[in-house]
């Protein structure tokens, strides 16, 4: 079944007009949205803020989210006194509970809706805690008597630069692939920025009416160093002057439309040719609008706005290099209503910025740049709950996503919801940070195959997902058989991510650079939308408890081995089990259609060595010598995987007196184990295996989650506990296992210490990329550099 068009939803509706103007976001037709896809979770809506510009709402609130997360418990088993006696026995219960977690809410809209908009978050306000709404924006103080009257809460302003600066910090320290480049002419027109580890300090230039030029050295620390009046304001004021049209997205329309030479006097027009010994090419502009001083014609009005444009963007970009230069700022984000997400304006901003630094600095702009100012107000009133102290996540289930800025790319799909645009960001348990054992940060991208940029590659792994569709639903209603609904739930999840697909087929810049990892990321998010957040709940226990009754007949048959053969043994079963994996379908199939394929079964399968990437030679090399003082091991899958490839290898590391750090999810993603579940399963391993047991007892086994939700790993978000255990411990050797941790992932991350990357290729069409067959090996080991 796949994807399948989605159904007519019934709920009353809120009509949204597609006709007024937009420039490039113009609408073809009059769209239709349901209201609660708009204001979610408005019942439990605690505290507001707005932010109103000349022709956008911002709307931002918090919210408390009911949703449903999957728990284990540890049966007692202590009366047991051996695992013979526990045969049959369940290792531990699962249950699905009810969990409050807080989201915030940002919603972007015309000015023409605010009434409406205001009169049902009126009617469905319950449990707000707040009297107060804060404000910000031209448009606060038009709209304050309405918003007071509507919504019986009164406006308190804030300060506009404040709240932008506040509202910057937030989405470039939360939100991964939040700034990106420009480039109208690449394949992608976007290309994303990874986050730095410290965002500070940076240049901020807010194009409004006029231009404001502000340095940002700190999360409170700011200063407006420049600024000039010339900015949106001149090229709308003097656009309508010599067009004759009033609309800002109608001049910017125009101007996307004309050529500039007409108007525009330029070097070769002056001297016939480039002027070569002061290093001006032909091509430039040598006076803007020069020609209608000369020519005796008219000029059209698309000619006549495009010059303008560049006029009134050379000038700006010749001012922000120059207070760069001047404050030795190398990072420049562009904002303010004249960006607004247009292309024009963002290509000529980067072509000035490009020329007048000769590259050394690019023009950034930023995904969210129209939801600053709201959620700059946001904070601004939550201060006394310290948001800040928190880590955010976007949640792509409720996110609108980038849309596309080409007027001729894709019409149907920059109508997407009419007139509305939502951003939703969730409140991470734990605070992330960096891995310590980066080697540099700073360059450190996660994802191995940007599919933004990769077209081959996105056809391929959109037709994946959408070809593995209905094995998440069919699994997603197994977990829950008992459960009312469940079938209904699982229909809205696939659904809701065909649609998220078809959206990332045509804009694949929706969410940041699109990636393995972020369609994982986004199905696991409509997973927990519709409360399924464990769907392979009841498979990873069957395996547990399957392996389990195996693990002292693998452990008694490597110790019988030679010391050559048991580093091998254990390399070969740790590969073995790491062919468990319930997210590649190649693997599920097996698995569903065979229920006999085991451990032996998946040893038979492995390629021989030489493997495609095989660096065995090296890693035993090191083994001969001195012990590591900390191995630090991403694990991956739940059953074989965990019990009987990894328990065996890192059991072998502590008998040389390296101290292991067993790195697993903080939350349910596929098949792989949580840490919940990875204390359960160490607990009963330990009662069997006297060196496990020692081990934890003297604390040189822990077992640590490692913040994360996904089947792929992001080193530049993990649990804070984490990176202290790994600093303290004075770790010195990272593993990584799996296809999405270290393949989709992380394949080419370099470390201040050795690594090991090891897994089994799974997918025969990512394997012949690679150069070889479905279930070769990639054992990648690693040294750094001497300094």
């Amino acid at each position: 079944m796949g994807c399948v068009a989605v159904r007519k939803n019934n709920r009353s509706k809120m009509a949204l007009s597609g006709g007024a103007d937009r420039g490039s976001h113009s609408m073809d037709k009059s769209i239709t949205l349901p209201p609660d896809e708009i204001f979610r979770n408005l019942e439990n809506a605690k505290r507001f803020a707005i932010d109103i510009g000349g022709s956008l709402t911002k709307l931002a609130y918090y919210s408390t989210v009911q949703h449903k997360v999957a728990k284990v418990r540890s049966f007692d088993h202590s009366a047991k006194v051996s695992l013979q006696e526990t045969d049959g026995d369940p290792l531990y219960e699962i249950s699905v509970q009810e969990e409050i977690t807080a989201r915030l809410h940002f919603i972007k809209f015309e000015n023409a809706y605010i009434e409406t908009c205001l009169d049902f978050i009126k009617d469905h306000l319950v449990n707000t805690e707040t009297k107060v709404i804060k404000a910000t924006g031209g448009g606060a103080h038009k709209f304050k008597d309405l918003i007071e009257k509507k919504l019986k809460l009164k406006v308190d302003k804030e300060d506009e630069m404040t709240c932008l600066i506040k509202g910057c910090n937030f989405v470039l320290k939360n939100i991964p692939h939040e700034a990106f480049v420009y480039a109208k002419h690449a394949d992608s027109e976007f290309r994303f920025q990874n986050t730095h580890p410290d965002i500070f300090p940076y240049l901020l230039i807010n194009i409004g009416s006029g231009v404001s030029i502000v340095k940002v050295e700190s999360e409170d620390k700011f200063e407006r160093i420049g600024g000039s009046s010339i900015g949106g304001g001149t090229f709308w004021g003097l656009g309508a002057l010599l067009t004759k049209t009033k609309r800002f997205d109608e001049l910017l329309q125009l101007a996307s439309k004309g050529q500039h030479t007409n108007v525009d006097m330029l070097v070769k027009d002056i001297y016939g040719g480039a002027y070569g010994s002061l290093g001006l090419t032909g091509d430039l502009i040598a006076s803007s609008f020069g020609k209608s001083a000369t020519t005796d014609k008219e000029f059209s009005k698309e000619d006549m706005a495009k010059s303008l444009l560049h006029m009134i963007s050379n000038d700006i970009g010749q001012l922000a290099c120059l207070y760069a230069k001047l404050h030795n700022l190398t990072r420049v984000y562009f904002g303010g209503f004249f960006i607004r997400g247009h292309p024009v304006t963002m290509h000529t901003i980067t072509y000035s910025i490009n020329f007048f630094t000769k590259g050394e600095v690019q023009a950034l702009f930023l995904r969210h740049e129209g939801y600053l100012g709201a959620i700059g107000a946001f904070l601004k009133g939550a201060e006394e709950d310290n948001p800040n102290q928190y880590s955010w996540g976007e949640n792509y289930a409720g996110s609108s996503g980038l849309m596309s800025v080409s007027p001729e790319l894709n019409p149907v799909q920059r109508a997407r919801s009419g007139t509305f645009d939502m951003l939703e960001m969730d409140r991470l348990e734990r605070q992330l940070v960096n891995l310590p054992l980066l080697q540099d940060p700073t360059s450190y991208i996660p994802d191995t195959v940007d599919l933004t940029e990769d077209a081959l590659s996105r056809d391929y792994w959109l037709f994946c997902f959408e070809d593995a569709l209905d094995g998440v639903v069919k699994r997603a209603v197994a977990s829950q058989k008992d459960q009312p609904k469940a079938v209904e739930r699982a229909e809205k999840f696939r659904q809701k991510y065909c649609h998220k697909l078809q959206t990332l087929r045509h804009q694949p810049f929706a969410y940041g650079s699109l990636t393995v990892r972020s369609l994982l990321d986004t199905r696991e998010h409509c997973l927990n939308e519709f409360n399924f957040p464990d769907p392979y709940s009841k498979i990873k226990q069957k395996e547990n408890d399957m392996a389990l009754k195996y693990y002292l007949k693998v452990v008694k048959s490597v110790e019988e081995l030679s010391w050559e053969q048991r580093q091998f043994t254990l390399v070969k079963g740790l590969l073995a089990g790491n062919v468990f994996d319930w997210g590649a379908k190649a693997v599920s199939d097996v698995l569903e259609s065979d229920p006999d394929f085991g451990f032996e079964q998946a040893k038979q399968q492995l390629q021989e060595r030489p493997w495609l990437v095989d660096a065995y030679n090296q890693w035993i090399e090191r083994m001969k010598g001195p012990p590591h003082k900390c191995a630090l091991f991403f694990v991956d899958n739940s059953g074989i995987d965990i019990i009987l490839g990894v328990f065996p290898f890192i059991r072998e590391l502590l008998i040389r007196g390296t101290e292991v750090v067993l790195a697993s999810n903080s939350s349910p993603a596929l098949n792989d184990v949580t840490n919940s579940e990875l204390q359960i399963l160490t607990e009963r391993i330990a009662a069997m295996d006297p060196v496990i047991q020692a081990a934890l007892k003297e604390d040189r086994l822990a077992l640590v989650q490692n913040g994360s939700s996904s089947p792929c790993l992001d080193l530049s978000r993990l649990d804070k506990v984490l990176a202290t255990v790994v600093r303290e411990r004075g770790t010195d050797l990272v593993i990584i296992e799996g296809m999405g941790r270290a393949i989709h992932t992380n394949y080419y991350a370099m470390f201040s210490c050795e690594s090991l990357k090891l897994a089994v290729i799974k997918n025969s069409w990512l394997a012949e990329r690679l150069g070889g067959k479905i279930f070769s090996v990639v054992f990648k080991y690693e040294v750094p550099p001497k300094s």
